[in-house]
C-alpha cells in the first residue's frame, strides 16, 4: 500500500464499508484476489478485508465495471505539494499527449528521474502510467455513456491507431472495447452526454448565479439550471451544456458535435470552471479555525471557486470591469466581442461569436467601444503579453510567479492579478488582500490595512481563495447598499465582487 498520501488505514476501511462519498477520489480500493480496483462508493458487496489494499491512484489494476473509477474526482489535496500539484494540473491538461515525460519534468524544473521518483513516492505510479490510465478511463466512459464510434473513442483517448487502442484497452481493462460496448448496450444516438462526478456538497445554483452575472453575450447563455456556451475546438464550433443531475453528485456535460480529439480538454475545462475536484472537507478543516469563516461555511457549505473557460477571456473581463459595475463591464464585453470577435455562421443566434484572440486585441482601437484611454492601453498591453508568451495562464506556474508577471504590466495591480489567478487558473491560494470588503469584514466594522489582512490570511493557506468567497458572502446586505461600491478604486484594481446574498448579487468583475 502506498501510504504517503492516503487517509489513515482505518479511516479508509470505514469509508469503504460505509460507501462514504466524501472519500471518493481520495483513495482507491484494490482487491488482490480479483485484480480489480474500485471507488470507496462501489455498490458491489465489500470484499474481505485481508484481500484489500488502498492506493492513492487508479493505476495497476483493472477498473471496476460497477462503480466506474473513471467517474471519480481528482484528489485536490495534492495542492499542498506545489510541485506535484502543478505537475498533475499539466497532466490533466494533456501535456503528455504530444510531449514526452521529460517535457513535464522540464516545466517543473526537475530532471525526468526526479519527477518520476516524486510521482512513485507520492502516487505509486509514474507520470506515463497515470497518463495511460487516464486515457483508458476516458475511453471506458465514452464507450459506456455515448454512441461515439470506437474509432472516435480511440482518437479522444489519444490513440491514432485503432489497433494500438484495442491492444491497450484489452491490457488495461481486461476486455476489448467492442465487448464493453456490447455489455452496456448501444447508447441512444444524438449528442454525447458525459457524467462528471464531484465530492458533495456543491452549491450549483450559486455557481450559476455568479457565472450568469458575468456571461459574455454571444458566447455564453446561463439560466437558473444550466450553463451553455459556444466553443471552437480544432477549428470546429460547437455548443456545450452543463446541468446538474438531480439524483447523484454529478454534473451532466452535453458535448455537442465536437471533434473527438478535443473531448479531454473540454472535460478538463468544465471540471475547472465548476471546481469539481475540490475536497471541501479538507478546505473546511483548515478554515473553520477562524470563527468568521466557520460561520460562513455553516451557512453555505457548498461554495466553490467559480472558474472561467479561457484565461485570456477572464483576464480581459477583469480589465473591462475595472472601476465600473458588472452591467457596464458586460456591455463592454459585448461590444468587444461584436467588434473584434469572429462570427460563427452555423451557430444559433446568441451563441454565434468567438472571443477575440490576444493578437486581435493587441493593436485594436479599443477606445471605439467606449473604453477610457488608460484602460484601453492596459488591455492592449495584456493582449500583447499573452500573444508574445510573456504572460500565460498555465497552472505549471506558481501563484507568486503569475502575480509577478501580471503586475509588471501597466494598469494591472495585485487585486486584478489575484482575481485572474482565482478565476482563470483556479489557484486555491489566490487572495486579494487589498479588497475593501475583505478588510471590512475581517475588521468587523473597522477596516484592516492590506498588510494586516494579508497577515490574517496566512493561517488559511493554501485555501485562501475559498476564504475569499465566504468572506465576500458575509458582507452584510442590510445597509441598503451594494457591497464594495463605496471603495476608492486605484488604477489597476477591479471592483471587488462582493456578494450579499446566496444569489451572488455582485458588483465588479
Amino acid at each position: 500500500m502506498h501510504s504517503s498520501h492516503l487517509p489513515p488505514h482505518e479511516q479508509c476501511e470505514q469509508a469503504r464499508l460505509a460507501r462514504d462519498a466524501r472519500f471518493d477520489g481520495l483513495f482507491f480500493t484494490a482487491v488482490r484476489s480479483t485484480g480489480i480496483y474500485c471507488r470507496p462508493v462501489c455498490p458491489a458487496p465489500p470484499p474481505r478485508r485481508e484481500n484489500v489494499s488502498y492506493y492513492p491512484t487508479a493505476a495497476g489494476y483493472r477498473p471496476c465495471l460497477r462503480c466506474r473509477p473513471e467517474l471519480s474526482p481528482d484528489d485536490a489535496r495534492f495542492v499542498q505539494d506545489h510541485t506535484l500539484h502543478r505537475a498533475l494540473a499539466l497532466l490533466n491538461e494533456g501535456v503528455l499527449q504530444e510531449q514526452p515525460a521529460s517535457a513535464l519534468a522540464g516545466a517543473m524544473e526537475l530532471s525526468a528521474r526526479q519527477l518520476q521518483r516524486l510521482f512513485v513516492a507520492r502516487l505509486g505510479a509514474t507520470p506515463a502510467q497515470l497518463h495511460a490510465t487516464r486515457r483508458l478511463l476516458l475511453a471506458k466512459q465514452l464507450l459506456t455513456e455515448t454512441a461515439l464510434p470506437v474509432t472516435e473513442v480511440a482518437l479522444a483517448a489519444g490513440f491514432n491507431s485503432l489497433r494500438r487502442f484495442n491492444s491497450a484497452f484489452l491490457a488495461g481493462c481486461g476486455m476489448p472495447p467492442s465487448a464493453l460496448r456490447r455489455q452496456h448496450g448501444a447508447s441512444a444516438g444524438g449528442e454525447p452526454v458525459l457524467r462528471l462526478a464531484y465530492r458533495p456538497p456543491l452549491d450549483f445554483a450559486a455557481m450559476l448565479a455568479f457565472l450568469r452575472k458575468r456571461a459574455i453575450p454571444g458566447i455564453e447563455c446561463i439560466d437558473a439550471v444550466s450553463y451553455r456556451r459556444v466553443i471552437v475546438a480544432n477549428g470546429r464550433a460547437s455548443l456545450i451544456r452543463v446541468s446538474a443531475d438531480p439524483k447523484r453528485p454529478e454534473l451532466r456535460l452535453q458535448l455537442g458535435t465536437t471533434d473527438a480529439r478535443a473531448i479531454p480538454g473540454i472535460v478538463a475545462r468544465v471540471r475547472r470552471v465548476f471546481d469539481l475536484d475540490a475536497d471541501l472537507a479538507t478546505v473546511h478543516t483548515c478554515l473553520e479555525h477562524e470563527p468568521l469563516l466557520a460561520h460562513g461555511i455553516a451557512q453555505r457549505p457548498g461554495l466553490r471557486i467559480p472558474g472561467g473557460w479561457d484565461g485570456f477571456e477572464v483576464a480581459t473581463r477583469a480589465v473591462l470591469g475595472q472601476q465600473v459595475s458588472v452591467a457596464a463591464a458586460t456591455t463592454l464585453a459585448r461590444r468587444l466581442v461584436e467588434r473584434f470577435g469572429q462570427g460563427l455562421p452555423d451557430m444559433p443566434e446568441g451563441l454565434d461569436r468567438q472571443f477575440p484572440s490576444p493578437a486581435a486585441v493587441a493593436d485594436a482601437p479599443l477606445e471605439s467601444i467606449g473604453l477610457p484611454r488608460t484602460r484601453a492601453a492596459t488591455l492592449r498591453a495584456l493582449a500583447r503579453a499573452c500573444a508574445e508568451g510573456r504572460l500565460d495562464f498555465s497552472r505549471a506556474q506558481t501563484l507568486e510567479q503569475f502575480v509577478r508577471q501580471a503586475t509588471a504590466l501597466p494598469g494591472i495591480g495585485p487585486w486584478t492579478a489575484h482575481y485572474m489567478a482565482l478565476r482563470a487558473m483556479g489557484m486555491p491560494d489566490a487572495f486579494p488582500a487589498g479588497d475593501l470588503v475583505l478588510q471590512q469584514v475581517l475588521g468587523e466594522g473597522q477596516r484592516l490595512s492590506e498588510r494586516a489582512t494579508e497577515a490574517r490570511s496566512q493561517a488559511w493557506r493554501p485555501w485562501r481563495a475559498y476564504a475569499v468567497l465566504h468572506l465576500w458572502h458575509l458582507e452584510p446586505g442590510t445597509r441598503g447598499e451594494e457591497p464594495g461600491t463605496s471603495a476608492s478604486r486605484a488604477p489597476g484594481h477591479t471592483i471587488p465582487p462582493c456578494p450579499h446574498s446566496t444569489a451572488f448579487a455582485l458588483t465588479g468583475s
